[in-house]
Formats: structure tokens, C-alpha cells, sequence
């Protein structure tokens, strides 16, 4: 006997899918295949031996209490490391401005429940996180996309969307994933003066900062919002809500993730957490705290810049080797991943289905613009495989580029 299954599902199931990325990291389990789809980081930099020495003293020394349950905001002196570690960067902010999440798409998932109601719109890049489209389509968010380039989102093209009215603007300022660009410092400006002007939140989302590799630091867009309201003095009381995670610094496993506020937003996203899961994992918090703590992870930031800096020159120098010439990618200062652009009227998942055949996988760049569009676009992520097999993918990929394209009619150069 069936069960109607179908016609049980609340109404939000029908915006929601499958992730693209999570499908094709089922592929990384064919051993002969590389993958440049997950962004991954690279598990040689993980700090083992601290991971290892931090549980046996937690739980030697504060098992109890880490085995507990605890408070929803998360684990105090973990709050406070961060708030000192902010403050270096981006404003002077306190532990009552934290709350520690699991993962940055809890707290993702967490704006959409706390902000968007159905129909809402909501400003993003275009292309964008998949990540973020995924948490705020089970809330029936619409987007308003706004075209990006090399400098990240075109400010300029900004306040006509404004004028719709959107619930708040997300943006992904450093080395955006998919598409590797940097917001400008003249466009990060502009931004928040234009956020100001029509009393519209920005959301800023920043898991890759600390992995610049070129190029000098440009200050938070938090930080800039602050400075523009109160000239930098006092804590953060302002327009931007900020997002950073563990993720890419110590490992994602932890799924330990962190959102800067004003306090009362704060307070109703504790609510939120309350509802979900009462509080981040006591363990891995305390964990997180003793390998992070005493300057250690300023130390391992430089390991992991050095290792991605020389995997994505390797990718970027193999590119110009093996991809025909009608292909056109740019240079990330930073991050993981890097953005190819075929030839119009030329779709990324029929090259992603020959690339297969040849065991070499990416990601079509279509999902990544929530309007639609970018069906010639392609996202690379270099920062999990190892430099010869970095070498290996893309003379597959090149060499399956060459034949899809003059499988289209293109006159590809040999």
C-alpha cells in the first residue's frame, strides 16, 4: 500500500533542492576522479597534532562542562577570543555581539527564518552563494540580482534595486564564492552610504578574509559602516551583520561558525537557536578555543596562504597551458576558487558531461544566479587537490574544452 507522501510536505519544500555542489561530491568517492567541484579545504593543512593534544585536555581538565549542555550564545571565552580577534580587524565589538553557530549556514538559515518573510526580496550578486539560496528559498525569498564583474558587485547598478524595497543586501565582499572577484574599497563605500540612504541592512558574508594571497587588505564592509556612523569609537550598534567561520581556518568538521550584531539582533537570533538546536556543540567549542587560542591560529593562516597561493598560481598557469583561448577566466587575489567563462551559447553542464567521461568534475555556474543566466559559466575550486593533480584535472578539462567547443562550431587553436 502507498502512502501519499507527496501531498504531506509543507509548501516551502517546493522552492527547495538538492545542492549542485553536495550532488557532485558524491563523485569525489570514484577514486580516479578529480574534482575541482566541492570547495574544499585541503586536509593537509588541518592541525592534527593540536586538534589531538586540545580534546585530550578538554577532556581531561573540562569534560564536564564540555560534555554539557551550555548557553545558547555560545562558549564565553571562545566569544571573547573573537571579539578580540574582530577588533584587530573590524570593529570594537564585545562577547554580547557574538553568537556562535553551527556552521556559517546555520547561520544563514537563521537571517532567513529571523528576517524574510514569503515574497520578500532580498538584493544578492548575481552570481552568488548557492549556499545562501538554498537557506532563504525555504522561506519563499525573491531576488533581486545585481550584476557583478572582476570588483565584485556593480554598486552603481544598485539603487535601482533598492528602490523595490528589499528586506536586507547580501554580499560576499573578498574572493566570492563562485566567482573569486573582490569588492572594491571605492564600491564598499558606496555600498554602505547607499544602504544608509534607503534604510536597507547589508549582510556581509566573509569566510574567505584571512586568505588573501595578493594585493593589500581592504577593511570590512562592517568596518567601514561603523566608521561612517560613529567615526569608529564605541561598540558596533550599526547597519551590517557580519559572518565569519572555522571552517577554512581550523576545519569544517567542526561546523563552528560565528555572527557579529548589534546586540538586539543578537538576542532574537538566540531565539531562533533555541528553537533549532538549544546551542552549538559544547565540545567543539571548547576544543576550538584551546587550539586557537595564544596566537596559534595567526601562525597557521600563513601555512594554509602559502599552500593555496601555490595551488591556485599551478591552476592558473595550467589554465593558460591546456584551455583554448576562447576561454576567459581573471586572477583571484585570494580565496579557493576560480570562475571560467566559455563563449556564449556554449552550457558548462555539457562540457561537465564529457568532463566526466574523462574523470574530471566542476561546477556549472547557472545555479549560481538565482534570475537565471550564466548557463556558459564554470566555478573551479583549488584549494583541495594537490599541485600534480591540479596539473592532471586541467589538461583533462582543457582537453574536453577543445572538443566540446568545436563539437559547437567553434574554431578552436590547437
Amino acid at each position: 500500500m502507498q502512502t501519499p507522501w507527496e501531498y504531506r510536505y509543507a509548501h516551502r519544500m517546493q522552492k527547495m533542492g538538492s545542492s549542485v555542489i553536495r550532488e557532485l561530491l558524491k563523485l569525489t568517492e570514484q577514486p580516479d576522479l578529480i574534482s575541482f567541484g566541492g570547495g574544499l579545504p585541503a586536509p593537509e593543512v588541518f592541525p592534527l597534532a593540536e586538534f589531538q593534544e586540545a580534546c585530550n585536555y578538554v577532556l581531561s581538565d573540562h569534560g564536564a562542562q564540555a560534555l554539557q549542555y551550555s548557553t545558547t550564545e555560545g562558549y564565553r571565552p571562545l566569544r571573547e577570543m573573537i571579539a578580540r580577534h574582530t577588533a584587530r580587524y573590524t570593529v570594537p565589538i564585545t562577547p554580547e555581539n557574538i553568537l556562535i553557530t553551527s556552521g556559517s549556514q546555520q547561520a544563514l538559515d537563521f537571517i532567513g527564518r529571523l528576517f524574510i518573510n514569503r515574497g520578500d526580496y532580498v538584493v544578492v550578486e548575481s552570481p552568488t552563494y548557492l549556499g545562501a539560496l538554498q537557506a532563504w528559498n525555504a522561506y519563499g525569498a525573491q531576488y533581486i540580482s545585481v550584476p557583478s564583474d572582476e570588483n565584485g558587485m556593480i554598486v552603481d547598478k544598485l539603487e535601482e534595486a533598492l528602490r523595490i524595497g528589499p528586506k536586507f543586501i547580501y554580499v560576499l565582499p573578498n574572493f566570492q564564492n563562485p566567482s573569486g572577484s573582490t569588492l572594491s574599497l571605492e564600491r564598499r563605500k558606496r555600498l554602505v552610504l547607499l544602504a544608509d540612504q534607503y534604510g536597507v541592512p547589508i549582510i556581509e558574508d566573509d569566510p574567505y578574509g584571512q586568505l588573501r594571497y595578493d594585493g593589500e587588505h581592504l577593511p570590512s564592509v562592517v568596518y567601514l559602516d561603523n566608521h561612517f556612523r560613529n567615526d569608529g569609537n564605541g561598540e558596533y550598534s550599526g547597519n551590517v551583520i557580519y559572518l565569519s567561520t572555522f571552517s577554512k581556518l581550523l576545519a569544517p568538521g567542526l561546523r563552528l561558525a560565528w555572527v557579529v550584531a548589534p546586540p538586539q539582533v543578537i538576542r532574537k537570533l538566540v531565539m531562533t537557536k533555541q528553537a533549532a538546536d538549544l546551542h552549538t556543540s559544547s565540545f567543539n567549542q571548547h576544543v576550538a578555543y584551546e587550539v586557537a587560542k595564544g596566537g596559534f591560529l595567526d601562525e597557521h593562516v600563513k601555512v594554509i596562504r602559502a599552500t593555496y597561493k601555490e595551488r591556485r598560481d599551478v591552476m592558473l598557469e595550467m589554465m593558460d597551458e591546456m584551455f583554448p583561448p576562447e576561454v576567459r577566466w581573471a586572477k583571484p587575489q585570494g580565496g579557493m576558487f576560480l570562475w571560467g567563462i566559455l563563449p556564449e551559447h556554449v552550457d558548462a553542464a555539457e562540457v561537465l558531461t564529457a568532463a566526466i567521461e574523462r574523470k574530471v568534475a566542476f561546477v556549472p555556474g547557472a545555479a549560481f544566479h538565482p534570475n537565471g543566466g550564466g548557463e556558459n559559466t564554470m566555478r573551479l575550486n583549488f584549494s583541495f587537490s594537490a599541485p600534480d593533480t591540479i596539473r592532471e584535472g586541467i589538461t583533462r578539462l582543457g582537453t574536453t574544452l577543445k572538443e566540446v567547443l568545436k563539437k559547437n562550431g567553434h574554431k578552436v587553436s590547437a
